[in-house]
Parts: structure tokens; sequence; C-alpha cells
């Protein structure tokens, strides 16, 4: 090992040991403030993991802009993808683009200490494309992961939605209004889909607080990114338009969310058989190949190696 990697690994050893203490000493709970809070009964504050948000989003904000968009964060698709995540906290933009670069700048720093370390024997393009290969994955590890967070959220969504208009529509035939009905349907879906749950809490307040109920369920469609609610949205503004009967129109659309449902879940498992081929193919055949064919296999040979010697 030369001084030069010798010096770089004390550097990121430096580096990694300021970090770590700048972290324990940013996310130390601070007695005093939480007494303050405790007196003054502070329900806003944010708890749990809001405040490990914060704190992130404080200790990664200098460096957040380098993986910031351009047109900033209100302007651009990452935002709406926040929102069908369902992720309301005003630190999470700052702590999502400051993960990204912490992860882009240290997992090549990272490969490239372990392969010093292991005395590896990786130079040229082969280590630029190690590093290049770390860096990708450090920059586009963060927007899988709200990819993935994203697509539960929507597959909690669609999953329970029609079981929510099944209950919307009994509350609708009982006498209930749609605001009632949607209150009663979000008390009822807490446990069982606390996403959609929320959603419609969310549209409750803002008609309690003035707000027009087409634009308070077209923003449910948009703060979703579910098709299936766009068309209940679509529904109920045309319903609420034309005159006719929402209880006919819910339950309607209930059975026709309830047929889609089935006909997802119909085909993925249509898609089972083409999925576990591979596996097959590629793990299952082969091992199966060893075990039948391995004994007959020996046998053979044991007989017919004897009788070719002989031969000779």
């Amino acid at each position: 090992m030369t001084w030069m990697q010798i010096g770089f690994l004390a550097t990121v050893f430096v580096v990694v040991s300021a970090f770590v203490l700048g972290l324990s000493a940013t996310l130390r709970p601070e007695p005093t403030r939480q007494r303050l809070q405790a007196l003054a009964g502070d329900a806003a504050a944010p708890r749990g993991g809001g405040r490990w948000l914060e704190k992130l989003a404080r200790l990664t904000r200098p460096i957040s802009h380098l993986s910031a968009p351009e047109d900033g964060f209100e302007r651009s698709n990452v935002k709406l993808r926040f929102t069908n995540a369902g992720i309301r906290n005003p630190s999470a933009p700052t702590a999502f683009f400051g993960i990204k670069t912490l992860l882009t700048l240290g997992l090549p720093l990272s490969a490239f200490a372990v392969v010093s370390l292991a005395g590896l024997t990786v130079k040229g393009n082969s280590l630029m494309f190690m590093l290049l290969v770390a860096a990708a994955i450090g920059y586009y590890l963060p927007n899988m992961v709200l990819n993935h967070l994203v697509q539960r959220r929507q597959r909690e969504i669609f999953e329970n939605f029609p079981d929510a208009l099944d209950l919307m529509t009994i509350c609708v035939e009982a006498g209930l209004g749609t605001e009632a009905a949607m209150v009663r349907v979000a008390e009822d879906m807490q446990f069982k889909s606390p996403a959609l749950a929320d959603e419609m809490r969310l549209v409750n307040l803002e008609l309690r607080a003035g707000g027009d109920r087409e634009r308070a369920l077209r923003n449910l469609s948009i703060r979703t990114g579910v098709e299936e609610v766009d068309g209940f949205v679509s529904m109920i503004n045309q319903a609420e338009r034309f005159g006719t009967s929402i209880a006919a129109s819910l339950r309607i659309q209930s059975d026709l969310l309830r047929t889609r449902r089935r006909q997802k879940a119909e085909e993925a498992a249509a898609k089972i058989a083409l999925k576990l081929l591979f596996p097959l193919i590629f793990c299952i055949f082969p091992s199966l190949m060893v075990v039948l064919m391995g004994p007959a296999m020996i046998q053979v040979y044991r007989v017919l190696l004897p009788t070719l010697g002989g031969g000779r």
C-alpha cells in the first residue's frame, strides 16, 4: 500500500468520523426544548420520524442543492411523487436531495476504500467503471425507494377503494350527504387502509375550509395518482352537474372497480407461469437432472471405463 493510498484512507476516516460526530450531535435530544414543548403542549411539533427528518434535512441542506432540479423542487415532478407517496413533511425534499448527494459521493469513496484495504488489483478502466457504477447506484437509489413507496401506497388505495365506495353507497342510500358519507367512510377505513382514510379526511378538511367540492375532489385525484380515483371524481362531478342519482352512480362505479380489481388479480395470476419459467429452467431443472441422472451416469462410467480400457 502506497503513501498516497494511506493518506487517502486517513482522509476518508477523518471525514466519516466528522460526519458521524456531527450527526450524533445534531440528533442528540435537547432536554430543555423537549421540556418546553411538553409544558406548552405543542401538538404541532414534529414527533417521531418527523424530528429525525427535520434534523437530517438541516444537516444535509448545504449539499442538497447539488442534486436538486434547476427549475426548483416546486416545479418538478418530484413534488408530485412525494405527494403520491403521502410524504407531506416540508423537510422531506431537502433530506431527499441531501441523501442523494451523500450517496452519490459516498459510495464511490467507500468502494475505493474497500478496494484499497482488500488489496485488489483494480486499475484503469475497471476502477473507473466500478466508481461510476457506485455513483449511479447512489444517485438513483433514492428515486427507486420513492417509486416503491408510491407504488405501494397506490396499490393499497386501489385495492381498498371499491370497499370504500360500497360503504359510501350504503351511507348515501341511508340519507347521508356526500360529505357526511366521506367522513363516515374515513372513520371506518382507518384501520384497513390508513392512506385512503387520510385522503378522505383531507377532502373533508378542504370542504370545511370553504373550498369548492369539485376542486377538493380533483385535489384528491392529484394526491393519489390512481386512475380509479380519477374516474370516481369525474363520476361525482358529472352526477352533481346533471342531477343524476349519486347512490346509483356510486353503486355502478363500485361494481366497475371491483370487476377491474378482479381482472388485475387474474392477470397477475396468469403471469405466474411465465415468471416461474426462468427459475425452473436455470435453478430447479439442473438440480433435478443432477439428482436423477447423477447415479446413472456414475454407474455407466464405472461399467464402460474398464471395458474401454480392456479393449485397448
